[in-house]
Order: structure tokens, then C-alpha cells, then sequence
């Protein structure tokens, strides 16, 4: 329940189309994170717990980066023998044995059995390294995803009142499914193409210097290449990604929203906006994916030309020092080959920690949330709930410096009803609000039975009262699952008794599959009336101590609710019962009645009373019978 606000027209705008909702999911968050270096220190201490296996895989990746280059190294010697075997006139059949290092020959045989002992190693190191980093990403996302489901449960009410509900959404999706997917695909890229580019450098130095010098200008030269395209586009694709977020939001938007845009006349405006949108992504999405398109081709086009440069200064360096043999141009040309795509990754590292950051700020920012006040030990349980309440000189305010309740006070007796009016904004949701804990009070006292509710558990407060509301909420289920939410112990009898007594009974029965019957997402494969009668049932099947009502026949047709009244007073008998009203005509019964103005109450009393004093409740009252004769 939320606390009530005022409301000021304004002429809808692109992004504020009627119908238009608070908050938007489905974006995806781009960007970078404000504190880099503290953010990567938080994800460090949530993968503090598998250094271990982080060793490990840095070993395995150490391994297979190193015998990743032998297998260049020992064909270059293969093809070298072979020259110089061809060059004494011996041909294949002199080709005894191949010299790998000083004093270390093998068969060719031999040799292809090294060959394939070495692909077998780098396959088996790569693939349990690629295992055990998956398996802690996983984990570690596993960990991030309960942290934050078990803070929502923490989180007061006032952090989702000031929060669009899409950007809570988008936290617990999106950000964490971005840190999966970028450890995940990432992470044993970055340690394997480190270890690559290191041995890979050291061992061209030691075999041959100057051909080492041509692979690092052009690793240079691809190196700064790619850095300018990921700089050029890394902007488009941000603008791409928020684009996106913006058109599935005006997309859920517009289709959740039909009746209202066909009221308004909206549909040109907000088909204007569709296309303002999509026009904004097709640019983006095109100067993005082109500026990345021309990329690769960039990088073949510097491979081809290092091909080339190794080519030619090999057969030079070859023709210079006949020793050395072909085999080593050969060595070199898969070497070029195969450093591009290791440096290729580095270059891209910080682009990745980047979005890695971003979203695992967004993500501790919501874990370090202020929680609602901790409970002490030395809290009371009432065993036997007989219905006192008070307010004792009760103050609050949303913000700091504006009141909303200012010195409430209020004495309500075992199973009295007591109704709640007002005009918008005076408060009435507030005290609910208050009575059930959502918010704790700035000063002044709630008491349950002489017990302030600050001194008890809000679970416990929370279970005293049963709760019909004028929004009804139900999830994708049976209509039986739905009455029975937060009654798990309740048999099906049960269930049916309490759908009789909110006169829901009938309307479940013709459905097909009865109480089995399964309702959509926020049941809207049923009439709105049917939702609250539902609710209703809910409330009954509960059967709490004592009750509050928001408007808990406020979609329900004239004869339905007289219907539901019996139940209802069936449901409040013997109960404290609180009963936000706007329709007035449906609290004459009332035991008492709270005016509420300006955070406070402004008179008190009985129906009857009330209209006699000629005060603020009667101007209510009558004026809403006014606004009727004026419709």
C-alpha cells in the first residue's frame, strides 16, 4: 500500500502518453560505473570464496597458452628438416629423425605423436579451465541473485515508493544477467589471451628477433585500429541499448494501455512517438553494427599485409642464414595468425570491465540500501488479540519537514468499525500505512492492545490484519491457489466456504475448471469485479484478528455489493475493522467515523453526528451527491 499523492494534469509528452506507467523494464543498462575501482572491489570479495579454483584455471590457462605454441614450433622444425634432407639429395627417405632442440631428435612418427599429445593437453587444459570459471561464474551469479532477493525483503516501503518499478526490475535481470554473461564468456578469454600474448612474445624473441619486430608493428598497428573502432562504437551501441529499453517499454506500454490511447483519440501521438524511437535506434543500431562491421575486415587487411611482411623478410633473413631453414617463416605465419585474436581480447578488456562495472554498481547500490530499522530481541508477541488500538500524538512525514499526520490521536474499542474519509491527500492511506508497519512513525505511539507496535515484530503486527484493497493483485494460478496465498494449512472445503461468504462462489463455478480455473498474469482473464470478490475471499479465508478495507467494493456492480455487505459483516463481526471509504454512502454504519484533513482528525463520531454538526463531514458527504446530480 502505497502512501497517497496529489496529482497535477499535465498535456502528455513524448514518454508520458496516457496510460503511460512509472517505471520502465526491458532496458538495457549501458555506460560506466561512477566508482570503477570501488565497484571492482566489491566483485573482488564476491569472488573471494573460489580463489582457489581461480588459481587452478590460471594454472591450466598457463599450461595451454604454453604448449599452444609448440605445435607451430615443431612443424617449422618438420618442414625445416625436410628442406635441408631435400638439399642433401636424401629426400623423405633420409629423413631419419627431426631435431627438436640440441640434443633432442625424434622420428617423424614420434613427432606426430607429440603433435597430438600436445593438441589433446591444450584441449583438455582450455576445456576444464573454461568448466571451473563458468562454474564459479554461475555461482557467484547464483549468490548475487539471493543477496538481492533476500534485500528486497529487507528494503522499507519508502525505497519502492521513490524507485520506478522498472529500475528494480532491471537490476535483478538485466545488471546480473550482464556480469553473467561478460564473466562467463570473458573471463577464461582474458586469462587464456594474457598468458598467449606473454609466451607468445617471449618465444618469437628467442627464435628470431627481427621477425619478432614485424609481428609487434602490426600487432600495434591492429591494436590501435581496434581501440578507435570500440571507441567510435562503443557510444552507438550504448545509444542502441537505451534505445531499445525505451522502445519495449512504449511498446508494453502502448499494448497494456489500448483503451486509454482509443479513449484520447492518442493513436497518431503515440504512433509519432514509435517512430521517433525506432528512428532512433535504426541510426544508432546502423552506424553501430557498421563502424564494428568494418572492424574485422580492417584486421584481415593488417593480417594480410603482416603475412606478407613475414613472408618477405623471413625469405631475406633465410636466404642470409641457410641454417635457420624455411620451417621458420612457417612458424612465424602461425604465430601471426594466431596472436591476432589473444591481443584482439586485451584490447577489448577494458570495455568489458566497463560494462562489467556498470552493472555491478548498479547492483551494490541497491544491496547497500538502508534496511528497515532492525528489530530487537526483547520483542512482545500478543497470544490473544482483543482489538484496542490507539494513536498516541502520532507524527509523520514522508519527507523530512513535511507533515503528513501532525499530533494524531485516536481511541478505537474491540470490534468497533471504524471508517476512515477524507479528501485525497489527507491522510487516510498514511495511517493504514502506519498501522501495518510499512513506515514506523517520526514520534507518538501505535498501540495494539497496550502494546506499541514499535516493540513488535512487523511480521507479527502484519499478521494481525487482513487486508482487502481497492487494487486487487493476483498471480498466474488456479482461483483455489489464489484464495488460499498465505493460508498454505487451509483445506479446499475451506477455501469454498470462504468464496461462499464473499459471494464469489457462483461466478467460480461457471468457469471452466471451477476452482481450478487459471488465471493470467494480474488476473485479467476475469472482470475486474470478479478480481476484488477474489480478494475478498482471500481476506475471509485468512481470517485475522482484525481487518482493513480500502475500497473493497469499489469494482463490483450495485447488486454484488450488496451481496458481499452480509459477507463482510459476517467477515468484521466480533473484529476491529478499518474501512477507507470514498463512497460514503457505504459507511452510514459505521460504529465510528474518523474525518480525516491535513493529516489529522478533524471530527469523529457517528453518521447521524456527523451531519448534525454541520461541519466538515456534511460539506463531504453532501457534495459527492452533488457531483452525482452533476453527471
Amino acid at each position: 500500500m502505497s502512501k497517497e499523492k496529489t496529482t497535477t494534469s499535465k498535456v502528455p509528452q513524448r514518454g508520458a502518453m496516457p496510460g503511460r506507467g512509472g517505471g520502465r523494464g526491458g532496458g538495457v543498462y549501458a555506460g560506466k560505473a561512477e566508482d570503477f575501482k570501488g565497484t571492482m572491489a566489491k566483485l573482488l570479495v564476491y569472488i573471494k570464496p573460489y580463489r582457489k579454483l581461480i588459481i587452478l584455471a590460471a594454472f591450466l590457462s598457463i599450461i595451454g597458452a604454453s604448449l599452444s605454441v609448440l605445435d607451430p614450433y615443431l612443424l617449422g622444425k618438420m618442414v625445416s628438416s625436410i628442406e635441408h634432407s631435400y638439399k642433401t639429395g636424401a629426400g623423405l627417405a633420409g629423413l631419419h629423425e627431426i631435431t627438436i632442440i640440441k640434443d633432442f631428435a625424434v622420428s617423424l612418427k614420434g613427432l606426430a605423436f607429440i603433435l597430438m599429445g600436445v593438441f589433446i593437453t591444450v584441449f583438455l587444459a582450455n576445456y576444464i579451465q573454461g568448466y571451473i570459471l563458468i562454474g564459479v561464474t554461475q555461482d557467484l551469479v547464483y549468490k548475487m541473485r539471493a543477496d538481492l532477493a533476500e534485500k528486497i525483503n529487507k528494503l522499507p516501503l519508502s525505497y519502492f515508493d521513490s524507485q520506478p518499478f522498472g529500475e528494480v526490475i532491471g537490476r535483478l535481470t538485466n545488471d546480473v544477467d550482464t556480469i553473467n554473461m561478460t564473466l562467463s564468456q570473458s573471463f577464461s578469454e582474458i586469462f587464456r589471451s594474457i598468458f598467449l600474448v606473454i609466451i607468445y612474445i617471449t618465444v618469437m624473441l628467442i627464435l628470431q628477433p627481427l621477425l619478432a619486430l614485424v609481428v609487434f608493428i602490426s600487432l600495434f598497428i591492429s591494436f590501435l585500429v581496434t581501440r578507435t573502432f570500440v571507441k567510435l562504437s562503443q557510444k552507438y551501441f550504448i545509444r542502441q541499448a537505451n534505445a531499445y529499453g525505451e522502445l519495449n517499454g512504449h511498446i508494453e506500454e502502448a499494448y497494456n494501455g489500448q483503451s486509454i490511447i482509443k479513449v484520447f483519440n492518442y493513436q497518431k501521438q503515440a504512433y509519432q512517438e514509435f517512430l521517433t524511437i525506432d528512428e532512433d535506434l535504426k541510426t544508432s543500431s546502423h552506424r553501430s553494427q557498421f563502424i564494428s562491421g568494418i572492424m574485422m575486415p580492417s584486421q584481415f587487411f593488417i593480417s594480410n599485409l603482416t603475412y606478407i611482411a613475414v613472408a618477405v623478410v623471413g625469405a631475406i633473413i633465410v636466404s642470409k642464414n641457410p641454417l635457420l631453414g624455411i620451417g621458420i617463416i612457417l612458424t612465424f605465419l602461425q604465430f601471426t595468425r594466431r596472436i591476432n585474436h589473444p591481443v584482439r581480447t586485451i584490447s577489448n578488456i577494458a570495455t568489458i570491465l566497463q560494462a562489467t562495472a556498470a552493472a555491478s554498481e548498479r547492483i551494490f547500490k541497491l544491496l547497500d540500501e538502508k534496511e528497515e530499522r532492525k528489530e530487537g530481541a526483547d520483542l512482545i508477541k500478543l497470544k490473544e488479540v482483543k482489538g484496542y488500538v490507539e494513536f498516541q500524538d502520532v507524527r509523520f512525514s514522508y519527507l523530512k519537514g513535511q507533515e503528513v499526520i501532525k499530533g494524531l490521536n485516536a481511541k478505537i474499542t474491540p470490534g468497533q468499525t471504524i471508517a476512515i474519509v477524507g479528501p485525497t491527500g489527507a491522510g487516510k492511506t498514511t495511517l493504514v500505512n502506519l498501522l501495518m508497519r510499512f513506515y514506523d512513525v517520526d514520534s507518538g505511539a501505535i498501540l495494539i492492545d497496550g502494546v506499541n507496535i514499535n516493540k513488535m515484530k512487523r511480521s507479527d503486527v502484519r499478521d494481525l490484519f487482513g487486508m482487502v484493497l481497492q487494487d486487487t493483485w493476483l498471480f498466474e494460478g488456479t482461483i483455489y491457489e489464489n484464495i488460499n496465498y498465505g493460508s498454505k494449512e487451509r483445506s479446499r472445503e475451506e477455501v469454498i466456504e470462504a468464496a461462499k461468504y464473499a459471494q464469489a462462489h457462483h461466478f467460480i463455478r461457471t468457469l471452466s475448471g471451477g476452482y481450478d480455473f487459471t488465471l493470467n498474469e494480474n488476473g485479467t482473464n476475469i472482470s475486474q469485479g470478479q478480481r476484488q470478490l477474489v480478494t475478498i475471499a482471500r481476506a475471509m479465508l485468512a481470517n485475522h484478528p482484525m481487518l482493513i478495507l480500502d475500497e473493497a467494493t469499489s469494482s463490483v456492480d450495485t447488486r454484488t455489493e450488496v451481496l458481499i455487505q452480509s459477507g463482510l459483516e459476517n467477515l468484521m463481526k466480533g473484529r476491529t475493522s478499518f474501512v477507507i471509504a470514498h463512497r460514503l454512502s457505504t459507511i452510514r454504519n459505521a460504529d465510528l467515523i474518523f474525518v480525516v484533513d491535513d493529516g489529522n482528525i478533524v471530527e469523529q463520531g457517528k453518521h447521524e453526528e456527523l451531519m448534525a454538526q454541520k461541519g466538515f463531514y456534511e460539506k463531504l458527504y453532501n457534495s459527492q451527491f452533488e457531483n452525482d446530480e452533476n453527471s
